[in-house]
């Protein structure tokens, strides 16, 4: 790769926390925690960019919002460990950079079908499977699904004596009154 030489110690030239492996195509990613001599491992990817986000995810659970990402556009679409210890960042790190690899592929393979194929606008693969994960951001509509379910109901609201009389209640009562 251009820019990675023994002077720098394989480190890639554009993305902090990512260095090439030596004889090797593969990438690894580790960052060091904050006030203490070791170093989180953070994995072995095939792409900088795979080991550029599990680093921007380490980094963020360690160093806060304010330190400098690889990919500072999408911080807000990254996972969060579940706790600050070792394990729990390196999970969050592998699951991030695996999402950006599944999603790199999906578009190659996208980008392969529709050169190959004459159908237009095609998302299905040579196999006819279709990643509808990737298509409809599935974690993030469970996420929104669940936060939709800790909602309470719509207050009811008040009505004068003119519609009480004719026995309407509201357009949506049924809706909070099934038993």
């Amino acid at each position: 790769m251009p820019g990675t030489s023994k002077e720098n110690g394989g480190r890639h030239p554009l993305y902090r926390g990512v260095r090439q492996r030596r004889n090797s195509d593969k990438w690894v990613s580790e960052i060091r925690e904050p006030r203490k001599p070791t170093r989180i491992w953070l994995g072995t990817f095939s792409t900088p960019e795979m080991a550029a986000i599990a680093y921007d995810v380490a980094a963020l659970a360690l160093k806060g919002t304010q330190t400098e990402l690889n990919f500072p556009n999408s911080a807000s679409s990254l996972p969060v460990p579940a706790s600050m210890s070792p394990g729990d960042i390196q999970a969050a790190a592998a699951s991030a950079a695996a999402a950006f690899g599944a999603a790199r592929d999906a578009i190659v393979s996208t980008n392969n079908n529709n050169a190959s194929s004459s159908v237009e606008g095609s998302n299905v693969n040579i196999n006819g499977y279709m990643d509808e994960d990737l298509i409809f951001d599935m974690p993030n509509v469970l996420m929104n699904m669940a936060e939709g379910m800790l909602l309470s109901p719509p207050r009811q609201s008040t009505f004068d004596a003119a519609s009480d009389a004719d026995g309407y209640t509201g357009g949506d009562d049924y809706l909070w009154n099934f038993p």
